[in-house]
């Protein structure tokens, strides 16, 4: 017959598991995330100030990157993507009195517009909660300058995209060039291992005013943030590789009402069914005038920097515009958001 010393479990178990010790715990934890998620917000803050963009690094981790860059790949494999579209090309020769310019000289990438409660896009629904929260954190934070200007609780469905090599780019543009409503132009790239100067691919912006330049690399779990108005006239160079990104606009409220207002009265006068979209959200492919570039800046969530960042609109016709409206809860990583809570109107297509 076998036996065994009796075990001394008070020994065995090291540490209690007391109720106290564990609240104590999870207060503590969930204390060091809100301060990690608050200096992210303000470094945001900060660089949107000095710099008119920001650069955000490893945003959700690689495990969930991959998610979202599975459920895109899926996407584009089905065919559910299709021609980035310009309004130069819907307008007739009776239209326009201009010569029309063809959108493959001006942008290259497919597109698919998601709102996030489609079969299959439950990641990219995640992603843009987690942007909403943030936008909602620094448009709401004390001192947090010029996002104070503004009252942000709407956004536009995301808006897919890939550049499927072959040199394909979209030409120097801004997104909001005539008010419409939009202040905040959010990208989230998905590409693994990018090298520049192999596939090309770089979002260039120019801030204005000044004479310098933001090259950045579009890396995988790499968030970006900028003024979606003349402040930030912007390109993507061509891309020699499959280059994927997923964009989302913000709009200020004053500004999106007064767009709206202005397109309901000229359809009033014209009776045209889409005076509305075409005036709250008209054509900003033209490409500002050329300026002398000798510098390179751009910024990070840590450390702001000056270093080379490796830191439209336009309107299809026939496609429902869904801004999603924001919820104002607490502004946490998991703010929910409203999809499709808007009356359709025309896409935005940049």
């Amino acid at each position: 017959m076998i036996t065994f010393p009796p075990t001394d479990y008070s020994n065995f178990f090291k540490h209690s598991a007391q109720p106290a010790n564990a609240e104590q715990y999870f207060r503590e934890a969930l204390d060091k995330r809100e301060r990690r998620y608050e200096d992210l917000c303000r470094n945001i803050i900060n660089d949107m100030n000095q710099y008119g963009l920001s650069v955000v690094d490893d945003f959700l981790g690689t495990e969930k990157g991959l998610k979202i860059l599975n459920e895109v790949r899926n996407m584009y494999s089905a065919g559910a993507f299709h021609d980035g579209q310009l309004v130069h090309n819907m307008r007739t020769d009776a239209q326009s009195s201009t010569p029309t310019v063809r959108g493959d000289k001006i942008r290259g990438d497919k597109i698919k517009w998601v709102g996030g409660n489609e079969p299959g896009c439950s990641n990219v629904w995640y992603l843009t909660n987690q942007i909403d929260s943030v936008v909602y954190r620094v448009n709401t934070m004390k001192d947090n300058g010029i996002l104070g200007n503004y009252h942000i609780r709407e956004r536009t469905r995301a808006m897919v995209a890939c550049y499927p090599g072959s040199g394909t780019h979209y030409v120097m543009h801004v997104d909001n060039p005539n008010k419409d409503g939009r202040v905040i132009t959010a990208i989230y790239y998905l590409n693994i291992n990018w090298d520049a100067s192999e596939s090309g691919g770089i979002l260039r912006i120019r801030p204005t005013p000044g004479n310098t330049i933001a090259d950045i690399e579009p890396k995988f779990d790499r968030l970006i943030f900028f003024w979606s108005d003349i402040r930030n006239p912007h390109e993507v160079q061509p891309a020699h590789r499959t280059r994927y990104a997923i964009t989302v606009w913000y709009f200020d409220k004053k500004e999106r009402e007064e767009a709206l207002n202005r397109a309901k009265l000229e359809n009033s006068k014209t009776n045209n069914a889409n005076a509305v979209a075409q005036l709250a959200e008209p054509d900003s492919t033209t490409s500002p005038a050329p300026s002398t570039v000798t510098a390179a800046a751009a910024t990070s969530t840590s450390t702001p920097a000056s270093a080379s960042a490796s830191p439209s609109t336009v309107l299809s016709a026939n496609k429902s515009l869904t801004p999603a409206s924001m919820t104002t809860g607490t502004g946490s990583l998991n703010a929910n958001v409203a999809n499709s809570s808007c009356p359709a109107s025309n896409e935005i297509c940049t």
